[in-house]
Protein backbone atom coordinates (compact mmCIF):
# COMPACT_ATOMS: atom_id res chain seq x y z
CA UNK A 1 0.00 0.00 0.00
CA UNK A 2 1.38 3.38 -0.87
CA UNK A 3 2.13 6.04 1.71
CA UNK A 4 -1.21 8.22 0.26
CA UNK A 5 -3.43 5.36 0.63
CA UNK A 6 -1.96 4.66 4.09
CA UNK A 7 -2.36 7.94 5.53
CA UNK A 8 -5.25 8.92 3.77
CA UNK A 9 -7.34 5.73 5.25
CA UNK A 10 -5.52 5.63 8.56
CA UNK A 11 -6.19 9.51 9.39
CA UNK A 12 -9.87 9.30 7.54
CA UNK A 13 -10.89 6.49 9.47
CA UNK A 14 -9.71 6.97 12.74
CA UNK A 15 -10.86 10.89 12.48
CA UNK A 16 -14.41 9.64 11.33
CA UNK A 17 -14.98 7.19 13.97
CA UNK A 18 -14.11 9.25 17.20
CA UNK A 19 -15.73 12.68 15.53
CA UNK A 20 -18.59 11.52 14.62
CA UNK A 21 -18.61 9.02 17.77
CA UNK A 22 -18.17 12.05 19.67
CA UNK A 23 -20.33 14.56 18.12
CA UNK A 24 -23.25 11.66 18.17
CA UNK A 25 -22.95 10.94 22.02
CA UNK A 26 -22.51 14.25 23.11
CA UNK A 27 -25.83 15.28 20.80
CA UNK A 28 -27.69 12.30 21.92
CA UNK A 29 -27.12 13.16 25.49
CA UNK A 30 -27.99 17.23 24.87
CA UNK A 31 -31.05 16.98 22.93
CA UNK A 32 -33.53 13.76 22.19
CA UNK A 33 -33.95 14.70 18.61
CA UNK A 34 -32.62 12.55 16.06
CA UNK A 35 -32.94 15.07 13.27
CA UNK A 36 -30.58 17.85 15.06
CA UNK A 37 -27.97 14.11 15.48
CA UNK A 38 -28.33 13.23 11.71
CA UNK A 39 -28.05 17.08 11.30
CA UNK A 40 -24.66 16.94 12.95
CA UNK A 41 -23.42 13.72 11.30
CA UNK A 42 -24.08 15.26 7.89
CA UNK A 43 -22.11 18.16 8.50
CA UNK A 44 -19.47 16.38 10.56
CA UNK A 45 -18.90 14.63 7.15
CA UNK A 46 -19.05 16.96 4.62
CA UNK A 47 -16.95 19.88 6.61
CA UNK A 48 -14.33 17.73 9.07
CA UNK A 49 -13.79 15.84 5.84
CA UNK A 50 -12.86 18.75 4.07
CA UNK A 51 -11.39 20.34 6.79
CA UNK A 52 -9.18 17.24 7.79
CA UNK A 53 -7.92 16.63 4.37
CA UNK A 54 -6.73 20.25 3.93
CA UNK A 55 -4.87 19.39 6.92
CA UNK A 56 -3.23 16.37 5.37
CA UNK A 57 -2.55 18.45 2.51
CA UNK A 58 -1.15 20.93 4.32
CA UNK A 59 0.84 18.62 6.88
CA UNK A 60 2.44 16.68 4.24
CA UNK A 61 3.25 19.75 2.21
CA UNK A 62 5.23 21.05 4.88
CA UNK A 63 7.49 18.18 4.94
CA UNK A 64 8.95 18.49 1.44
CA UNK A 65 9.85 14.99 0.44
CA UNK A 66 6.37 13.97 -1.64
CA UNK A 67 5.37 14.96 -4.69
CA UNK A 68 2.60 16.88 -5.47
CA UNK A 69 0.56 14.07 -6.94
CA UNK A 70 1.52 12.35 -4.06
CA UNK A 71 -0.01 14.96 -1.62
CA UNK A 72 -3.04 15.73 -3.69
CA UNK A 73 -3.78 11.56 -3.27
CA UNK A 74 -3.40 11.94 0.30
CA UNK A 75 -5.90 14.87 0.27
CA UNK A 76 -8.22 13.04 -1.50
CA UNK A 77 -7.97 9.66 0.23
CA UNK A 78 -8.46 11.72 3.81
CA UNK A 79 -11.52 13.22 2.44
CA UNK A 80 -13.26 9.67 1.07
CA UNK A 81 -12.67 7.85 3.82
CA UNK A 82 -13.28 10.44 6.65
CA UNK A 83 -16.56 11.22 4.68
CA UNK A 84 -17.81 7.55 3.95
CA UNK A 85 -16.95 6.44 7.48
CA UNK A 86 -18.80 9.57 8.97
CA UNK A 87 -21.78 8.75 6.66
CA UNK A 88 -21.96 4.75 7.90
CA UNK A 89 -23.17 6.16 11.25
CA UNK A 90 -26.38 7.65 9.55
CA UNK A 91 -27.19 4.15 9.06
CA UNK A 92 -27.81 3.13 13.39
CA UNK A 93 -28.99 6.53 14.07
CA UNK A 94 -31.99 6.30 11.48
CA UNK A 95 -32.55 2.56 12.07
CA UNK A 96 -32.72 3.03 16.02
CA UNK A 97 -33.64 5.51 18.91
CA UNK A 98 -31.64 6.93 21.68
CA UNK A 99 -29.54 4.91 23.92
CA UNK A 100 -30.26 1.93 21.15
CA UNK A 101 -28.62 4.17 18.41
CA UNK A 102 -25.82 5.12 20.38
CA UNK A 103 -25.13 1.68 21.33
CA UNK A 104 -25.30 0.53 18.01
CA UNK A 105 -22.72 3.34 16.38
CA UNK A 106 -20.40 2.82 19.79
CA UNK A 107 -20.05 -0.81 18.55
CA UNK A 108 -20.04 -0.39 14.80
CA UNK A 109 -16.88 2.32 15.88
CA UNK A 110 -15.64 0.30 18.58
CA UNK A 111 -15.42 -2.86 15.65
CA UNK A 112 -13.99 -0.54 12.76
CA UNK A 113 -11.15 1.01 14.86
CA UNK A 114 -10.02 -2.74 15.97
CA UNK A 115 -9.67 -4.18 13.01
CA UNK A 116 -7.81 -1.32 11.29
CA UNK A 117 -5.90 -1.37 14.96
CA UNK A 118 -5.22 -5.14 14.28
CA UNK A 119 -3.78 -4.45 11.26
CA UNK A 120 -1.49 -1.42 11.98
CA UNK A 121 -0.53 -3.56 14.81
CA UNK A 122 0.48 -6.83 12.68
CA UNK A 123 2.19 -4.74 10.05
CA UNK A 124 4.45 -2.94 12.27
CA UNK A 125 4.52 -5.93 14.39
CA UNK A 126 3.55 -4.14 17.58
CA UNK A 127 1.47 -5.88 20.46
CA UNK A 128 -1.65 -6.46 18.96
CA UNK A 129 -3.62 -6.54 22.03
CA UNK A 130 -1.69 -3.05 23.32
CA UNK A 131 -2.34 -1.01 20.39
CA UNK A 132 -5.95 -1.55 20.55
CA UNK A 133 -6.44 -1.13 23.61
CA UNK A 134 -4.72 1.92 23.65
CA UNK A 135 -6.84 3.13 20.45
CA UNK A 136 -9.95 2.20 22.01
CA UNK A 137 -9.34 4.05 25.00
CA UNK A 138 -8.38 7.00 23.50
CA UNK A 139 -12.25 6.81 21.38
CA UNK A 140 -14.34 5.87 24.72
CA UNK A 141 -11.98 8.47 26.46
CA UNK A 142 -13.34 11.03 23.98
CA UNK A 143 -17.27 9.52 23.61
CA UNK A 144 -17.42 9.66 27.32
CA UNK A 145 -16.40 13.61 27.80
CA UNK A 146 -18.46 14.30 24.93
CA UNK A 147 -21.57 12.63 26.79
CA UNK A 148 -20.47 14.55 29.69
CA UNK A 149 -20.37 17.76 27.98
CA UNK A 150 -23.98 17.18 25.99
CA UNK A 151 -25.43 16.49 29.92
CA UNK A 152 -24.06 19.47 31.13
CA UNK A 153 -25.31 21.81 28.05
CA UNK A 154 -29.04 19.93 28.45
CA UNK A 155 -28.82 21.57 32.14
CA UNK A 156 -27.62 24.52 31.73
CA UNK A 157 -29.32 25.75 28.34
CA UNK A 158 -32.65 23.60 27.95
CA UNK A 159 -35.51 25.71 27.89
Amino acid sequence: MNHSLKVGIGFGLTSGIITTLGLISGLNSATDSKAIIIGGIITIAIADAFSDSLGIHISEESEGVHSARSIWLSTFFTFLTKFLVAFSFLVPVILFNGLLSLAVSVLWGMALLSTFSYFLAKRSNDNVAKVIFEHLFIAIFVILVTHVVGDYVKTKFNT
